[in-house]
């Protein structure tokens, strides 16, 4: 068994422009009404055409990396725009990323 992500979109040609540039990676499959499979790290998630698209205020998917600060480097440069929070000691960003007192970090963009 496996689990994949269904990311919603309220404009799919605007969210596949945007996950291919910032996967710098085309669908690898597209059915007939726009919708896109897209694959990265060996795993698949759909885009798909929803009018229920940017309701959820919650993180929908995350990305696992090697090396942090490379991937920043490289979503900044493709244009990545990476959200502050400040939620007192609880959770607080510097330049979008959160470090863990144990040295873990996390950042958070939002998609199209």
């Amino acid at each position: 068994m496996k689990v994949v992500a269904m990311l919603p979109a309220s404009d799919i040609g605007r969210a596949k422009a945007w996950y291919s540039q910032m996967l710098a990676s085309e669908p690898v499959e597209e059915s007939e009404n726009g919708d896109a499979w897209f694959e990265t790290g060996g795993t698949r998630f759909l885009v798909y055409g929803s009018a229920f698209a940017g309701t959820n205020q919650a993180t929908a998917a995350s990305l696992i990396v090697d090396d942090f600060d490379a991937a920043i480097a490289d979503l900044k440069g493709r244009g990545a725009v990476f959200e502050e929070y400040d939620f007192g000691d609880e959770l607080r960003t510097v330049d979008g990323v959160f470090t863990t007192p144990e040295g873990d970090k996390a950042a958070w963009i939002k998609d199209s």
